[in-house]
C-alpha cells in the first residue's frame, strides 16, 4: 500500500471517530454556569440551579399533574411554569413521577432502600405507578446540607435489635464515570433481587419476618459480589 492510500485510510479513520470522541466529551466540556455539583451519597451529578428560568423544556419531559398543578421533569429535574417560561424547583413531596433516570443513586438508609437525584429522594410506589418524592431520611440534613456519611443509621425493627448496617458506600477502581456507577447500581440491585427474590424497596410481602433478616443480607451479598466483579471496591 503506497503512503497516499495510507494517509487516506488513516483520514477516514478519524473522520469515523470523531463523532463518537465529541459526543463522550460533551458532557465534560459544556459550560457549567447556572449549574451545581451534586455530590450527596457519591451521586456526582450536574444540574441547573433552583430558581433558574428556562425558555424551552428539554425534549421528552414529562408532564406530571399533582395536587392540582402541572409539572415537569427530566433527568432529574424538575419544571413548573413562570409566565411563558420554565422555572427549576424543588419537587413537592407526595409528587409520583412514573420514570426515574438511570443514573439516580440507590442509598440504604435505616434499612430502607431509596433512589436520589439533585437533592431529593424517591421511594419505589408501584400502587401510585412510579416513584414518590418523600422527605429525606432521619438522620440525613434538608436537601443542600452535606451528606450523611459515616452516620450511623437510625434503628429499626424490634426493640434491643442491633440497626442494620446496609449503607453501601462503592470505590470505582476503573475510573467509572458517574453515569455509569449508577447504572452498575441499579443493575446489580435488580440482579441481587432476583437472585435472592429479596427487594427491599417493595413490602416484604410473603417474607417472614424472621427470616426478612437472613433475607437482607443475602441480598447485600449479592449486591457487593455483583459490584465487586464490576471493578468497585465496596464498604
Amino acid at each position: 500500500m503506497n503512503l497516499t492510500r495510507i494517509g487516506l485510510v488513516a483520514t477516514l479513520c478519524v473522520a469515523l471517530l470523531a463523532p463518537a470522541v465529541g459526543w463522550a466529551d460533551h458532557h465534560d466540556d459544556r459550560d457549567h454556569a447556572h449549574e451545581h455539583y451534586d455530590v450527596a451519597h457519591g451521586h456526582n451529578h450536574y444540574y441547573p440551579e433552583r430558581g433558574v428560568r428556562v425558555h424551552a423544556l428539554p425534549p421528552h419531559a414529562q408532564v406530571v399533574v399533582w395536587g392540582g398543578g402541572r409539572y415537569w421533569f427530566h433527568d432529574g429535574v424538575w419544571y413548573q411554569p413562570h409566565g411563558h417560561a420554565f422555572v427549576v424547583i424543588a419537587p413537592p413531596f407526595g409528587v409520583v413521577v412514573p420514570v426515574l433516570p438511570a443514573f439516580a443513586t440507590l442509598v440504604v438508609l435505616g434499612g430502607v432502600q431509596y433512589y436520589y437525584a439533585n437533592e431529593a429522594y424517591y421511594r419505589d410506589a408501584p400502587d401510585q405507578g412510579g416513584y414518590q418524592v418523600v422527605a429525606p431520611p432521619q438522620g440525613v440534613g434538608p436537601p443542600g446540607s452535606p451528606p450523611a456519611y459515616g452516620a450511623p443509621p437510625p434503628a429499626s425493627g424490634p426493640p434491643g435489635a442491633p440497626p442494620p448496617s446496609d449503607n453501601l458506600f462503592i470505590y470505582p477502581k476503573n475510573g467509572q464515570s458517574a453515569d455509569v456507577q449508577a447504572r452498575d447500581r441499579y443493575e446489580c440491585h435488580r440482579w441481587a433481587a432476583d437472585q435472592t427474590a429479596f427487594d427491599p424497596t417493595r413490602p416484604a410481602g410473603n417474607v417472614p419476618p424472621d427470616a426478612a433478616a437472613a433475607k437482607r443480607s443475602d441480598y447485600m451479598r449479592a449486591q457487593q459480589a455483583c459490584l465487586e466483579a464490576r471493578g468497585y471496591t465496596v464498604r
